[in-house]
């Protein structure tokens, strides 16, 4: 059962300047902030902690790399609440390279889904032509190809910010936290790259 009250609607904003380590925020539709992320520094395997409130006194969710070093990423999500393994995010390296591609899986392995940037023509020009001009779009979808959501990169070349909705008919599949933790990392791994 999820501790972690999830919109089927939020934005999510990296913080412009940050001090030891990056930091994220996830706003609901109204403006109030509803997880604040943020990122260790200086540590030998990427670490994220997901945050009830912005003084940190509320850890809810770990997002930690199994490894050190791995294009291929896998992140395990914990709920620090229940002590509970949720599932992982795994980076598809060599795909990723001129596509972002995400799978999200289930505590024991279980393919969830997918989160995939929108095209490889677009994602072309944003890698060697538009970079940061370009917004990038997301689909996040199940095993079978039906969307569960969409990730959209706001423009602004100043500050990465996505509007996120998991409004596909079979979201009930992917456990909220799985979906915040996908955001977190598009942001602090594929944001790199802007």
């Amino acid at each position: 059962m999820t501790t972690l009250p999830v919109a089927r609607h939020f934005v999510a904003k990296k913080a412009m300047f940050s001090f030891l380590g990056a930091s994220f925020r996830i706003f609901g539709t109204d403006g109030s902030l509803q997880y604040f992320i943020k990122q260790k520094a200086f540590k030998l395997k990427e670490e994220l902690n997901v945050f009830a409130d912005e003084g940190q006194t509320q850890k809810r969710l770990t997002i930690k790399a199994r490894q050190v070093f791995d294009v291929s990423a896998t992140y395990d999500v914990t709920d620090v609440v229940t002590g509970e393994s949720v599932g992982a995010c795994r980076r598809q390296g060599l795909k990723s390279i001129l596509r972002d591609s995400w799978e999200v899986v289930d505590a024991s392995g279980g393919l969830l889904g997918t989160c995939k940037e929108d095209s490889m023509f677009m994602a072309l020009l944003r890698r060697f032509i538009f970079k940061q001009w370009l917004p990038e779009r997301f689909t996040v979808a199940d095993p079978a190809g039906n969307a569960l959501g969409t990730i959209r990169q706001r423009f602004n070349p100043f500050q990465l910010a996505y509007d996120v909705s998991f409004d596909g008919q079979n979201n009930a599949s992917l456990d909220p936290r799985l979906g915040i933790a996908l955001v977190v990392l598009l942001l602090a791994i594929e944001g790199r790259q802007q």
